[in-house]
Formats: C-alpha cells, structure tokens, sequence
C-alpha cells in the first residue's frame, strides 16, 4: 500500500479526541509479560482460533502491537522510513504516516514497541531519535535525538528498547559514559537526571520499574552489568556483573517480592539477586545456564517458563532455587506471554502454541502454524479484549482467544 494512501481517513480522525487515558507499554502492565484477561479459550480449534483479520504492507520490523483508546499502533519499515500505522480494533487502517527513519540495513525495521501513555505517543528508532507526538492529532510535541544530545554511544544492531514512562518521566538508554541512563520529562522532553550508571553501552534491553522498595528504582542490564538507579534522582544504587561477549542482555528483567531475574542468551545463564535495605542494596541468591535471548520469561507461582537459545530447549525451573524442573526439545527458541492460566508462545519456525504451566511436565494443549508474513518471528505477541495480535514482519494478525 502507499504511503498516504489513507490521507482523507487521517484528516478525519486527527478531528477527534481521546477522551480517555489508556495507556499500552512493553509486554504489558507491568512489563512481564502477563495480560489480565478472563475467559479465554483453554483448547483451540485444531485448525488454530479464529482469525479475525489481517494486514499486508507494515514493511519489515519486530515491533509488538500497542493498543489503547480503541487504538492500535505499530510501526513498520518502508524504503529507509519509519511509518506508523494506526488501526481500529476490528482492523481497519485509519493512519499510514512517516514519522523519521529506520534501520534498513542491520536487521532492516523498527525494534521498540510504541509506548502509548496519557495522550502521548513515544517512538524510539535504532538510531536513537525519540519522538513525542500527540495521539489526536499526531503532530510533532517534541524530539531528543539521543546520540548527540546526550553523547550516546549505538550498539552493533541499534538501539531497540522499548522507552518506559513512570509518573512524568520517561527513561531511557544513551549508554554513554556520562549520559548512561537518563530521566526526561514527558509532556517537554526536559532533561530531569543523568547518571554515569557503570558508563557501559547499552544491551537491547527495555528497562524495568520497582515500586515496592523504600525508594523507587529503575533496573536495566548494560553491556557488562545489571544495573538499579534511583527513579527520582538517578543515582546508581547498585550494580551487579553480567559480562557477554556480544554484549547482548535483551529481556527486560522479572521481579517478585524483593527478587530480581535476569536472563539473557548465548549461554551465559540467568541469574536471580535479592533486593536488600529497602532497595539500596543486592545480595546474588543463584545462577544456572537457563539462556533466554529474547524471548521473554513469564513467573507463574513459584515457577518460571522460558525457552533457550543456543540449546534450544523448552524450560521450566523453580524461581526460587533456579533448580530446572525440566526441559524439552519443543518451541524453542519462541517468545512467551501469558493470560488466564495459560501460556502463549510464538516460535521462530512461525508456530503458536497454547501451553498449561506445569512445574511437573511440558503441556501443550493447541498449536498452529503462521503462514502471512515476511522474515524472522521476532515479535512479541500481545493479548488485549479477549483477541491475540501476532506480527510477523510485513503482517499483522489478530486472532480471536476467547
């Protein structure tokens, strides 16, 4: 489809105004992977669920669906732009607009998730440039071009975090020696702190937030270290050595009552660290070679399932020893999430699987294959009002769950 091929659907709906404010992140609520829904189907067809209706022509990328305000946004790569597509729930395109430009050479298309928060849409490219824009008319509000205004430093394949917001600020990751973490306001784009952190680059990961300590904290994994800052004021609190040699650390970290979980790939393992002095401080509880690459871990109970990436194996381990349960040659390597009960995991041979988590034994109850899309299945599926969202490059599907 051209581009502005939906100008006259854009004027009109650039007339209305969002009169609520839903806001979609990274992975969901909490970032965790979990989306609170009910009544979900248990079984599925063996064909697969319903789907509902796709979408041909986003351009590569690996961009999750954000949804918000009878909304869907993501982003995708056509020539060297970076284009935001903008649907209603039932799959119309209302919005197809330039909004800069995308890597179109390592890995070609957007990585980071637009973050949808109180009227505002914030979108990230691998080059750094973060872009505010209103959701209403989507006009420019304001730009940080994250290299050169705070002397950032680009990893090998290009930034992809998706940007939190907490409160009124949004964070993200130069990865300077300075500028190693920074607070920005998120209605102006004014700097609110800057700290050196370890002065590591950056390690594709999204950042997570912990409000349950005495002081606010932000953690995020850097090329050589975890690292936790203080939300308010960015002071580092503490950081805890994680080393990779192609310094890749990409899922945003798992927390749960004091303990912190952080997997990454090529077989450096996970390791779980307990929060100590109300935050101020950390204490490593275990290690093990569980390596998650990108794919996300979902903690139900006492238990955490993920799939491996260099061993390409399915696991199940006990979160509070990091004892594997077990392990099987199935899915993996996919990306996970979870709603009512279940697992959903999108495999990069293009399977999705609806699995029951068993601390016991591996439990698939429904699969089937995606067949639109173009490239790697890269992207993290998104659960929302009873339907799943899969893209897979060049599409996006929306399947009915419930």
């Amino acid at each position: 489809m051209m581009l502005n091929a939906c100008k006259q659907n854009a004027q009109n709906s650039s007339q209305s105004v969002v009169n609520t404010s839903q806001n979609s992140q990274w992975r969901g609520e909490h970032r965790d992977g979990v989306y609170n829904e009910t009544g979900l189907l248990k079984v599925w067809p063996e064909s697969g669920p319903e789907l509902l209706w796709s979408y041909e022509g986003l351009g590569a990328g690996f961009t999750s669906a954000a949804i918000a305000n009878e909304k869907l946004y993501i982003t995708g790569l056509i020539g060297d732009n970076l284009v935001l597509y903008v649907f209603t729930p039932e799959g119309e395109l209302l919005i197809e607009k330039v909004v800069g430009k995308e890597e179109s050479e390592k890995w070609p298309g957007p990585r980071s998730t637009v973050n949808v928060n109180e009227g505002k849409l914030y979108i990230y490219n691998a080059f750094g440039q973060l872009l505010c824009l209103d959701e209403n008319t989507l006009n420019e509000v304001w730009k940080k071009e994250i290299l050169t205004d705070f002397d950032g430093i680009n990893t090998d394949w290009g930034f992809t975090e998706s940007p939190l917001i907490v409160g009124d600020k949004i964070f993200i990751t130069p990865g300077g020696k300075q500028n190693n973490m920074v607070a920005l306001n998120k209605l102006t784009g004014a700097l609110i702190w800057t700290s050196p952190g370890e002065g590591t680059i950056s390690a594709y990961c999204s950042p997570q937030y912990i409000d349950s300590q005495s002081i606010p904290i932000i953690v995020s994994s850097f090329s050589n270290y975890i690292v936790g800052f203080n939300a308010d004021t960015g002071e580092k609190l503490w950081s805890l050595p994680q080393s990779h040699e192609y310094n890749i650390h990409p899922n945003t970290i798992l927390y749960n009552d004091d303990m912190v979980l952080s997997t990454t790939g090529y077989k450096v393992g996970s390791v779980m660290f307990r929060l100590k002095d109300g935050g101020k401080a950390i204490e490593e509880v275990w290690r093990n070679e569980v390596d998650n690459q990108m794919g996300g871990a979902i903690k139900v109970g006492n238990y955490v399932y993920a799939s491996g990436h260099m061993n390409r194996n399915w696991f199940c381990m006990d979160w509070n020893t990091g004892e594997i349960k077990y392990r099987v040659m199935d899915m993996a390597p996919c990306n996970v999430v979870y709603a009512d009960g279940m697992l959903y995991c999108y495999s990069e041979k293009g399977e999705v699987y609806l699995v029951k988590p068993n601390p016991e034994q591996f439990e698939p109850v429904s699969s089937f294959k995606i067949t639109l899309g173009t490239e790697n299945h890269w992207a993290h599926p998104v659960i929302h009002n009873g339907v799943m969202y899969i893209r897979h490059g060049d599409a996006l599907m929306a399947y009915q769950i419930k």
